[in-house]
């Protein structure tokens, strides 16, 4: 079977314009094969960049080398050179992302955060509020913050918002940056389920867990970074961002 994403060769730096064009290389020679109904987990040390991964996945970094490429039933799509404005119907229809931090606009509600994803598609709005209503009744959220914006709510609250907004769409490809580290016992079991949910329908699914008991109930394959992902400071002032 074919794999839904195939990473080859792939290469990342950024330049530190303020340190006098100093190149940071944070990637190096990275291959990997994803494939549809499978959990592929990250490993290595912390801070050595496994972020970095998923965000040029999520088309916030550009890659500065090597390809990235969706292999679809009608064709391939690669990202490395993928245009800007590409990427937003990409990431409404394709690519999923549960970041570490919750990231909204003040005064929009829990419930809406969650529900955008499928107003975005155009679902109708009572069907996606009874979605959003479901996923956070799931995780726990108490029904009294629904209604309430999350930038004041705990970080583990806030968490389980980023979850429902990150699992609510079913995206074919969903990466997942620690989404447990800020969840209770209880709620890591809801994330595990939702997790295998969606492999099950067969989605790809590219994860960080540093939580060993999480990692080995969702991961099908694990990949070790350390030999990729060695940040090396080096003067090159053809490297870019």
């Amino acid at each position: 079977m074919n794999a839904l994403v195939n990473v080859k060769n792939l290469h990342k730096s950024f330049v530190l314009h303020g340190q006098g064009g100093v190149a940071l290389e944070v990637m190096q020679s990275l291959s990997l094969e994803l494939h549809a109904g499978e959990c592929l987990v990250l490993a290595g040390r912390s801070g050595i960049g496994k972020s970095t991964l998923l965000k040029m996945l999520y088309g916030n970094y550009r890659v500065s080398g090597g390809s990235i490429t969706l292999n679809f039933h009608d064709g391939a799509l690669e990202l490395s050179d993928l245009p800007v404005h590409a990427w937003h119907p990409l990431r409404r229809e394709v690519i999923g992302y549960v970041s570490q931090f919750l990231r909204v606009v003040p005064r929009v509600s829990a419930c809406e955060v969650v529900m955008e994803p499928l107003l975005a598609r155009g679902t109708d709005a009572a069907e996606a509020r009874a979605r959003a209503e479901t996923l956070l009744a799931r995780l726990n959220l108490p029904q009294r913050l629904w209604r309430l914006p999350p930038g004041t709510f705990s970080g583990g609250e806030q968490q389980r918002v980023n979850i429902a907004r990150g699992f609510i769409a079913e995206h074919p490809i969903l990466l997942l940056d620690e989404p447990t580290a800020s969840l209770d016992a209880t709620n890591r079991a809801v994330v595990i389920e939702l997790i295998s949910e969606a492999k099950a329908r067969g989605a790809a699914l590219l994860g960080i867990f540093h939580d060993a008991d999480v990692r080995e109930r969702v991961a099908d394959r694990l990949l070790p970074l350390d030999d990729h992902l060695i940040a090396k400071t080096t003067f090159s002032p053809e490297a870019h961002s």
